[in-house]
Formats: C-alpha cells, sequence, structure tokens
C-alpha cells in the first residue's frame, strides 16, 4: 500500500527566495514520492506551534530561527546540541527533535576546496549558520576569528585590515546581506586585501553570485556559494525525516 500524502516544509521570516521547495518537489516528482515541500514563513517563532500542528513529516528551519527554535523541541541531537542551532526538525515516537545538518554540508561543500596555506578563516555573522560553520572549522583544525558588528566578537568590521586578511585566508559570509532581493548590499570588508589566494565563500545561494563574491572573485579569490550546502544538508535531513 503506498504510504499517503506527506508534507514538508521550511520554517523562516521573508523566505519566498528559498530554493528549498523547488529542489525538494524536483525530488519528489523525480523519485514518485507522493509528498509536497512548502513554506511556512511566520513573522515571530511562536507561530511554530501551528506548523507543527499540520501533521508535517519533517521540516527545516532558517534565519532568523535556528536557535530561537530550540524551545519549542522536545530534544536536540548530535551537532546541534553542542553548537546550540537547528535547521532540521524530525517528527519521531511523538518527540519533535532537532538536528543541525548545515554542519554536514558546509563541510562537503568547502572541504575539496581547501589548500595547504588556508590555516585560518574569518566568519562574517554570529547566527545560527555561523555556529555550524565554526563546529567544522574546528573539526578541520582550522584557527578563526568571528566579525561582527557586536563588539562582543573577536573583530568588527573596522577593525578589518590588509594585516589581518592576508593573515586569514578563508573568509565566509554567514550574515544575510546580498539575499535577493537585496543583491547589492554586502559585508563591510577591505575587497582591497583580497588575493588570488584567498578562499571566500558565501553561505547565500540566490543570487547566484552575491556582490560579496563578485568583488572577491575581481581580485583573483576562489569563491563558492551556499547551494552546494543546501543540496547536501536537504539530503542529510531527507534521511533523517526516513529514519
Amino acid at each position: 500500500m503506498r504510504e499517503k500524502h506527506k508534507i514538508f516544509g521550511l520554517i523562516g521570516k521573508n523566505i519566498s527566495y528559498s530554493f528549498s521547495p523547488n529542489y525538494f518537489n524536483n525530488k519528489f516528482k523525480e523519485e514518485d514520492i507522493d509528498a509536497e515541500y512548502r513554506l511556512f514563513d511566520i513573522d515571530e517563532i511562536n507561530k511554530v506551534k501551528g506548523v507543527f500542528n499540520q501533521s508535517v513529516g519533517g521540516l527545516n528551519v532558517t534565519i532568523p530561527y535556528k536557535e530561537e527554535i530550540i524551545p519549542f523541541l522536545d530534544e536536540i541531537s548530535g551537532a546541534a546540541k553542542e553548537i546550540n542551532a537547528v535547521n532540521t526538525i524530525q517528527f519521531k515516537d511523538y518527540k519533535i527533535i532537532g538536528h543541525n545538518t548545515d554542519v554536514i554540508g558546509f563541510r562537503k561543500s568547502i572541504e575539496p576546496l581547501l589548500k595547504a596555506h588556508h590555516k585560518k578563516a574569518l566568519i562574517l555573522g554570529t547566527g545560527g549558520a555561523s555556529k555550524a560553520v565554526k563546529y567544522v572549522f574546528k573539526e578541520l583544525n582550522i584557527d578563526f576569528k568571528v566579525v561582527s558588528r557586536s563588539d562582543k566578537a573577536d573583530f568588527t568590521y573596522e577593525d578589518l585590515n590588509e594585516e589581518i586578511l592576508s593573515e586569514y585566508l578563508i573568509i565566509v559570509n554567514c550574515t544575510p546581506l546580498g539575499t535577493f532581493p537585496n543583491v547589492e548590499k554586502t559585508p563591510n570588508i577591505p575587497f582591497e586585501a583580497i588575493t588570488d589566494k584567498h578562499l571566500v565563500y558565501d553561505l547565500i545561494y540566490n543570487p547566484e553570485k552575491t556582490t560579496f563574491l563578485r568583488k572577491a572573485e575581481n581580485n583573483g579569490a576562489t569563491i563558492k556559494n551556499g547551494l552546494e550546502m543546501l543540496q547536501k544538508q536537504a539530503d542529510v535531513a531527507w534521511e533523517i525525516w526516513n529514519r
């Protein structure tokens, strides 16, 4: 007997730009899976209770709720527990369980690009995605510093200069700056200090090449957007939902 129609989806705020519905719905069509993937665009985290009541088979979580979602869960596991950020929700044995598949997606997408001189990284932003990136760099024994407008970070954007960028040859944008439709926005870093030794990664995937990546590429850097990370973490999420 064929399983009944299942609903999956993405929880976030102002997420009409997301490629996730297209990715999953194409997967369901190609693999003849009776399911659909929706956007649950909520303007405050308390409304997640209404999403949970819709008999969903599994959920992803994105900006700005990867940390705010945690009090609404029964438990969190693995990397999600250590970094205190959730991007995948599993419904199992009457429990709502949080996982983090960003860790796997980011590691698999950046690791092939790493070279011997890529020993130190700057992480732009302090949100849930930033925590996943920090987790991966710890696993890879890559030293890192966090950059933010907050004085609680290792560096503020005003601190950044040619000397710092000559030392930190990996730069990862974990902020939403530059996401469609505000495509001209970019973190305020000294792009003139970027060289062909730099690896510059933007977790944003829409647009395909952000202003941040374009400026880095113009100075010879190796660049990467977040699409492959999205795809790889989505595949892991699908495995979790079907355990």
